[in-house]
């Protein structure tokens, strides 16, 4: 493996950071194949481990707590907290309240007395920045949190949050985890520029597009069922599969699988630190493995440009944060006196 900084921080990263969202219920639920799994990919040198409370509401953070037992020192751990983690309304979100809770509850379950990176998992408007930001700081001082980081959250968000760090001398985030594949790089347009400007480090996550990119999602062909289950509506996108169906013979002409093109195309930005591969089984990661070496030369990602333009998303990823300005109707459309008084 070759290393790369993560941002400005000094942490050196391998390009390929091992997501641990499916390890537990939602994925692998057998904790002695999840542990060979990690283990696997950390002896080919991958030091990079990201992980989540909600997975599997914490499941996914004891398995790795478990994997990392003697060898927690030489692995990057990062976790991140925000969303629901039961049906208190007070345990999830961006509150003082539930990121010093939320930290404590994850450095128990990885077994852990510090966290190298904790990320806020999505933004919350209704939470002021600042109030997110403090109790960030404090973490670290404690020595709970090596650095901090964002997820999926927009460039705006990412400016201001900057500002408001260096304006009440707050720690800053360091890292920002967007979602980014050959079909999704609308981050390429401001997300990527705003974070290099910064000097953050960017891991980004579903680079295989939620598993469409892996050729096995064909028209025509039955889907895999594990996914299907999921029932996301991007599995099914004609668009998207139009663009797998052109992407095929660039990867076939390569000498490469779908799949290899689609992991290396994602580190391949100059702003990208880190893609995050999700293995469910030890067949998936030998794969991704295997993958790991290969560059793509201006030719290959010329054709990609042609396929899927830079800085546009074919279609939507599912899973990807939703403005509240764009989802609920309340908030672009005026009350009906106002439309009259207009």
């Amino acid at each position: 493996m070759k290393y790369r900084t993560l941002g400005r921080t000094g942490i050196k990263v391998s390009p390929y950071c091992l997501g641990a969202m499916m390890f537990g219920a939602v994925g692998n639920p057998d904790h002695d194949d999840s542990v060979r799994i990690i283990h696997k990919a950390l002896d080919a040198g991958i030091n990079f481990i990201d992980t989540a409370d909600a997975y599997s509401r914490g499941e996914s953070e004891e398995i790795v707590g478990k994997a990392l037992k003697g060898r927690r020192d030489n692995v990057v751990l990062a976790t991140k907290a925000h969303l629901p983690m039961g049906d208190d309304p007070n345990q999830q979100g961006n509150s003082r309240r539930w990121v010093i809770r939320a930290l404590e509850d994850s450095l128990r379950r990885l077994g852990t007395d510090h966290v190298d990176l904790f990320q806020i998992h999505r933004p919350a408007p209704d939470t002021d920045v600042e109030e997110t930001l403090s109790a960030l700081t404090d973490l670290v001082r404690a020595g709970k949190v090596r650095t901090i980081g964002a997820s999926t959250f927009p460039a705006s968000d990412i400016v201001e949050a900057q500002w408001v760090s260096e304006r009440r001398g707050l720690e800053r985030f360091r890292t920002e985890q967007p979602p980014y594949s050959i079909l999704n790089r609308g981050i390429e347009r401001e997300v990527l520029p705003v974070c290099e400007r910064y000097g953050m480090g960017t891991l980004v996550w579903s680079p295989l597009a939620g598993g469409l990119l892996t050729g096995r999602y064909r028209k025509g062909l039955q889907p895999d069922t594990h996914r299907a289950a999921f029932g996301f509506q991007h599995m099914s996108d004609e668009r998207r599969l139009d663009a797998v169906e052109q992407l095929i013979p660039v990867a076939e002409e390569a000498g490469m699988s779908l799949t290899h093109l689609a992991t290396a195309f994602a580190i391949a930005h100059p702003g990208v630190t880190s893609a995050i591969i999700g293995p469910r089984t030890m067949d998936h990661l030998d794969d991704l493995l295997a993958g790991a070496e290969i560059t793509l030369d201006d030719e290959i990602l010329d054709r990609i440009d042609a396929i899927a333009p830079p800085g546009t998303d074919v279609g939507a990823l599912d899973m990807a944060y939703k403005s509240p300005a764009v989802e609920q109707a309340r908030l672009r459309r005026r009350l009906p006196d106002e439309r009259s008084a207009a």
